[in-house]
């Protein structure tokens, strides 16, 4: 089986590669490192790159833009794909706000690219899009909630399980990361249903790991790590750091997609994250962070939450685990923080 992954070397393209490649299938992946122009030196992800080129054995990589149509085209006519995976995109709220264009050319128009060329190329491959929560806006934060001592989580049973593939998209501030997202998220699965393309849309909660390269404005929970071990000074921007997210490893993640691959469900959206179990404030992940550290971190507050923020989100994954039973979320938050600690001590 032949696989392509977009965002090859970023932290969800990473862990995907590397379960391809364990598993002797044969991946090539696109990466031109957009990270660092969105995140400077902190979001350079030139080291995975080089882990993956020195640890798996059948992993080549095209340095391609994603909005290049004809480098795309050249691409996937010269290679049969059996299963695309992509995960590369523009993942901050901050920057697509100062450069609305650029995001969109990249998550909406990079994605149209992809799937006309696998549309035209390679018919029967497999698609996987990395959607995100993010295209819900802020409807979350109008479903009845509770605040408790150290988090504020959903009100009532109707979802206690978290949130569910059914919640409207429509009549919700997404800020423009988020708008450009949802034209993604729809032209795939457009494309399995108009097209019959054998494509999926995985919205993701947040995804972490220690070969993430999370920065202040991305990728929250790694960050908050790399700011504990480094004895630094984190600020908890808006809700008093009661605000709620579900993590989900990245391996997990890669799992998922496997699973997926094997047996696709045609133009089905789901939502996946850590759950409702994997779900914690920032005020509940600096506990437990100084609980494994055995010392306190430095915390200040800013009132001003950022816009599009949810108060409390975390994935309902009754869908995807009905579909796939033998899938698993094996990562917790602790073995996760531990996971990360151990590798921002090592780097």
């Amino acid at each position: 089986m032949n696989v392509l992954v977009t965002g090859c070397a970023g932290l969800i393209g990473s862990a995907a590669v590397t379960l391809f490649d364990a598993l002797g299938l044969r991946v090539v992946g696109v990466e031109n490192n957009s990270r660092r122009t969105f995140f400077g030196p902190g979001g350079d992800i030139s080291r995975n790159l080089d882990h993956l080129h020195k640890s798996c054995r059948n992993f080549t990589c095209e340095q391609v833009d994603i909005r290049d149509q004809p480098q795309m085209q050249r691409l996937f006519s010269s290679q049969q794909f059996d299963l695309v995976i992509h995960a590369a995109g523009q993942p901050s709220h901050e920057w697509s706000a100062d450069h609305p264009a650029e995001d969109f050319q990249i998550n909406a128009m990079g994605t149209l690219n992809i799937l006309e060329s696998c549309r035209v190329y390679c018919p029967e491959a497999v698609f996987i899009f990395t959607s995100t929560n993010k295209v819900y806006g802020d409807r979350p934060n109008r479903l009845p909630l509770r605040e408790l001592a150290t988090r504020w989580d959903f009100d009532g049973e109707s979802f206690f399980f978290g949130i569910p593939e059914t919640l409207s998209l429509d009549q919700s501030l997404h800020t423009p990361y988020g708008a450009s997202k949802i034209a993604a998220d729809i032209m795939v699965q457009e494309y399995a249903r108009y097209y019959g393309l054998r494509a999926g849309v995985f919205r993701l909660g947040c995804v972490t790991g220690p070969r993430h390269t999370g920065v202040s404005n991305h990728g929250f929970l790694n960050h908050l790590v790399r700011i504990a071990m480094g004895g630094e000074r984190y600020t908890i921007v808006g809700y008093g750091g009661k605000q709620v997210r579900d993590q989900l490893h990245a391996s997990d993640l890669a799992a998922a997609m496997w699973a997926f691959a094997q047996h696709p469900n045609v133009g089905e959206v789901y939502n996946l994250g850590g759950g409702k179990e994997n779900a914690a404030s920032i005020l509940e992940y600096i506990a437990i962070i100084e609980s494994i550290a055995n010392r306190r971190m430095e915390v200040s507050f800013s009132d001003t939450p950022r816009r599009g923020d949810h108060i409390c989100y975390y994935s309902d994954l009754r869908k995807f685990r009905s579909h796939y039973p033998d899938w698993s979320v094996d990562y917790s938050v602790p073995s996760m923080i531990e996971q990360m600690m151990q590798a921002s001590a090592n780097s």
